[in-house]
């Protein structure tokens, strides 16, 4: 029979010594087993996305990236990976800090053997028990713990949501749309590139650990691996999510190159990829759009948002997107008001191809809850016009890829 699982541990210090030292006080010990060791926080931190540990040991001081922001790192690349800090330190705010970071234990430096074992192995099985639970919860979703579902060279189909005009609805469309597209055959995720104040997790009430700021970092080397550390998966349904950054001013760090190769590695993976856009043509926005299958373009009937939708139109037609590529959509459609679908088609030489009515209570409502109201066991209006605004997006991204083949 096999015996117990072993603890696989690196060795992080910036004095070889210590780091022989170390390795040689537990060679003995029968369930850990010292896989790499690292002589700064940036190899650390390479070492540990590449290897993916149970356990990293980390100095506090180091000389390029300290512990502490190495180890904020790690928990953040590396999720089910614990750290155990080791410092010469005993200040109380030194051990604050480093809990604050993700560290889940803190010895004295240097470290009696028992509690350095005793330590190691605590933090070795939090992290089995961590990646069984995360393999438990995807099961349970629908969601995946090895690759990334598809990850097979197909081409996914990217439908950006977007409206020049603020306030139009796009994230409520969005996120619903993107509820209604994904299928266990069918797989979608919902990038958020509202990336200073993105609402998408808000709005599937999912709280995002790591976000498309932390593959911006890795753009060049993205694998899937590190993709699916990132995901968040919406419980309800099993939609992958890839949120805003945490921060507005990290927005700035994410930028169209870095986009651009986000989206063509999602490809690879997911049937629909469904951005939400801010109004604002930021570089990754305007990147979306260059890359979209289709856009679904979001008006309403307010004159400031036609004015803005024909001033857009007029830009993509100075542009290589073609009107074909455009599903215009009317949002919280008011039959009251005299400016009818038809009549905003006629004006912006582009028809309306869905209307979705107007429903401030059960919209507002979907919101505050966090869950999307195309899964109400009783589907209101508003809800069966999303269900066939995304019968309409299959059909036209399926009969463009046809035409296309």
């Amino acid at each position: 029979m096999p015996g117990p699982e072993k603890t696989r541990l690196i060795i992080v210090d910036d004095v070889a010594d210590t780091r022989e030292s170390i390795r040689r006080m537990l060679q003995f010990e029968p369930a850990i087993e010292v896989i790499g060791s690292a002589r700064s926080g940036r190899e650390a931190i390479d070492l540990a996305v590449q290897s993916r540990p149970d356990v990293v040991l980390m100095d506090i001081n180091m000389p390029d990236i300290d512990g502490i922001t190495a180890t904020e790192t790690i928990r953040r690349q590396s999720p089910f990976t614990q750290v155990v800090m080791l410092s010469v330190q005993s200040d109380a705010s030194y051990m604050r800090r480093a809990m604050l970071a993700g560290a889940r234990d803190f010895l004295p430096k240097p470290p009696v053997l028992d509690e350095l074992v005793s330590a190691i192995l605590r933090a070795g099985q939090m992290a089995r028990e961590e990646r069984a639970k995360a393999a438990e919860t995807a099961a349970l979703t629908g969601g995946v713990t090895g690759p990334l579902p598809g990850m097979n060279g197909q081409s996914g189909q990217v439908i950006v949501v977007y409206s020049p005009k603020g306030g139009a609805g796009t994230t409520t469309l969005a996120t619903n749309l993107a509820v209604s597209l994904h299928s266990k055959e069918q797989r979608a995720v919902i990038v958020d590139a509202s990336l200073q104040y993105g609402d998408v997790s808000v709005f599937l009430n999912e709280q995002a650990k790591n976000t498309i700021y932390d593959l911006a970092l890795r753009a060049e080397e993205l694998d899937p691996d590190v993709v699916r550390s990132v995901m968040v998966t919406h419980q309800p349904t099993g939609l992958h999510i890839l949120a805003c950054p945490p921060r507005p001013e990290s927005a700035v760090e994410v930028r169209g190159e870095h986009f651009a190769r986000i989206l063509e590695f999602l490809r690879q993976a997911y049937t629909y990829i469904v951005v939400d856009t801010s109004p604002f043509l930021s570089e990754p926005v305007q990147v979306a759009l260059d890359q979209a299958n289709l856009i679904v373009l979001v008006t309403t009937q307010e004159i400031a948002a036609i004015k803005s939708t024909s001033q857009f139109l007029n830009l993509t037609d100075d542009s290589d997107i073609a009107r074909e590529q455009i599903l215009l959509v009317m949002n919280k459609h008011d039959r009251k008001i005299a400016i009818t679908p038809e009549k905003v088609g006629e004006n912006l030489r582009q028809p309306v191809s869905a209307v979705i009515p107007a429903d401030e209570r059960q919209v507002i409502t979907s919101i505050n809850r966090g869950v999307p109201f195309v899964l109400d066991p009783k589907p209101s209006p508003v809800a069966r016009a999303v269900k066939e605004l995304a019968d309409l997006v299959r059909d036209r991204v399926t009969a463009a890829s046809a035409e296309a083949a």
